[in-house]
């Protein structure tokens, strides 16, 4: 019974995070075709400011609320109040900080902006400084939309965290449309940075800010819809915040790291500005490399998060432990075929988002999503560890796990200096993917001490009947891919928007067939767990 509450939020969660991240990439198409994106200086400023925001919101509290927010809140539940004051407590202390911390950030933008883009043209950094005092006010509603969707996550009520989403990028899409209505497209990223004015900035990042602080106040009016009312409370003393900041001091470090590793990250990549696949093509990929870890994963994990820390709280290790397998063995059913799937369609996709670009800035780009998906699995393998030592209250493992994918990636990003241009952002995709991979064997041997053992049997069986079903599928969509001309400036997968988009599809499809087809024929319990309730209820219409 349990496990059809886990599929149905899952199921539930994944429908609006496919809504939302199919709009966001209506919406990064739209913004490559008004802005550019290979080589493009505007693109590159405009990049650097936009992901400010975020960057130091997740500093600053995101990470942290995630991390400590569900577990304090399922175990607050047990107060005779059902939590609600401890919630309006929390939430009037959070509100606060961010204020502060969105006004000190706007009137720090030029320190921001040269700390992340010291490799950019000064003409470049100066439109990114403009573009980002329009952008960091989005870190209150960041912060606004985290406390009120997690809030409604840690009561059961799932879907509103993901399908508000859908409103930013349509308001985001319509001031893009605007844009371009008002002063035309850019594909090839032919404006320069000098040309901007004060109405094409306010149009541009004024309509980026406006959608992320629409899906932020909509929630309030779901928080109506189960009982909750927030009243602002400043008495921040009993209820249990002296734990939560405890907890939160490690993932403030933890997120630090990250952050230097970011810092690190855009520098380096932003040698190739104005020449080739830099911060913009950088953003991008990685876009497209998490469409199936937040469809999949996150909607599976954020399901089985709730259940983990509420197992948690009680002290049922064991309980526990099977949450983490299944949420693991669950997950990669899907992300493995998802990884190869993305792998096989790069190029393809690359056309979908650079539209008239040249061939070669396809292929520049296609080979940083293609680095990108080396990573996948164990990108989303590690998104399930981190929750699980969350739900257990420990936030001080992540911590040293993390500082050595940091140290192992930063040193590995400033080797990166000597190559090429056109390979700098291809090399720090592949590097991401490589120290993810480490990252995640030290983390599950850290877990495993903490619980005692894994399951490791049954997850490792599990990947191996996985790699045996993608080891054909692979061979299937390669074939597919060169047949539809998918290698070859005049293929038709290559041709246009439309074409890449029916390519992928005819890839993806038959992997998929063939994946699920070859899982089905070695009787994978994982599969067969999750078809066989569909094709009961089929035979039941009957």
């Amino acid at each position: 019974m349990a496990d059809d509450r886990i599929g149905r939020a899952s199921v539930f969660l994944a429908s609006g995070t496919i809504v939302s991240r199919v709009l966001g990439f209506v919406k990064a198409i739209v913004l490559a075709n008004a802005i550019g994106l290979v080589g493009s200086g505007s693109a590159d400023a405009f990049a650097v400011a936009n992901q400010l925001p975020n960057t130091i919101y997740v500093v600053v509290a995101g990470g942290v609320l995630s991390a400590v927010l569900v577990p304090q809140i399922v175990r607050a539940g047990l107060h005779d109040d059902g939590g609600h004051a401890y919630i309006n407590r929390l939430l009037t202390l959070s509100l606060v900080l961010l204020a502060l911390a969105t006004v000190a950030a706007t009137l720090a933008a030029p320190l921001f902006t040269l700390l992340y883009g010291t490799q950019l043209s000064s003409e470049t950094r100066d439109l990114a400084t403009i573009f980002a005092y329009w952008c960091l006010p989005q870190i209150f509603f960041y912060g606004l939309y985290t406390l009120l969707g997690e809030v409604l996550n840690a009561r059961r009520s799932f879907g509103p965290f993901t399908w508000v989403p859908v409103l930013n990028n349509v308001v985001a899409i319509a001031g893009l449309f605007v844009f371009m209505a008002l002063y035309g497209a850019d594909p090839n990223g032919e404006r320069s940075p000098g040309a901007w004015d004060f109405s094409m900035i306010a149009i541009l990042a004024g309509s980026a800010t406006l959608g992320i602080a629409a899906q932020a106040i909509v929630l309030f009016w779901f928080w109506r819809r189960i009982g909750l009312r927030y009243r602002p409370d400043f008495r921040w003393r009993g209820v249990g915040l002296g734990d939560a900041g405890r907890m939160a001091s490690w993932t403030f470090g933890m997120l630090l790291l990250t952050t230097f590793a970011g810092i690190v990250e855009t520098n380096v990549v932003g040698i190739a500005s104005g020449e080739g696949a830099s911060v913009a093509a950088l953003g991008n990929a990685w876009l497209i490399f998490m469409l199936p870890h937040s469809v999949i994963t996150v909607s599976i994990a954020t399901a089985y998060f709730t259940r983990m820390s509420e197992h948690a709280s009680v002290g049922d290790t064991d309980k526990v432990r099977t949450d983490v397998s299944s949420a693991i063995r669950g997950v990669s059913l899907i992300i493995v075929l998802a990884a190869i799937v993305l792998a096989m369609c790069a190029y393809p996709f690359a056309t979908v988002f650079t539209g008239e670009a040249s061939f070669d800035s396809r292929l520049a780009f296609g080979n940083v999503i293609a680095a990108y998906v080396v990573g996948l699995v164990p990108f989303s393998f590690l998104f399930i560890v981190q929750r699980a030592f969350y739900a257990l209250g420990d936030t001080k493992t992540p911590f040293f796990f993390t500082l050595f994918q940091v140290v192992l990636f930063s040193s590995g990003a400033l080797l990166l200096v000597n190559v090429a241009i056109d390979w700098i952002a291809m090399g720090i995709a592949l590097l991401t993917s490589v120290a993810t991979l480490a990252q995640v064997v030290l983390a599950t041997v850290l877990l495993r001490r903490k619980l005692g053992e894994l399951d490791g049997w049954r997850i490792t069986t599990s990947f191996v009947r996985y790699t045996i079903a993608a080891v054909p599928s692979l061979v299937v969509g390669f074939m597919v891919l060169v047949s539809l001309g998918g290698l070859s400036s005049t293929g038709f997968a290559m041709s246009g928007i439309a074409p890449a988009v029916i390519s992928m599809v005819a890839i993806g499809v038959a992997m998929a067939v063939v994946y699920f087809g070859v899982l089905w024929l070695i009787r994978s319990p994982e599969l067969h767990g999750f078809a066989r309730p569909l094709l009961d209820r089929v035979t039941r219409r009957r």
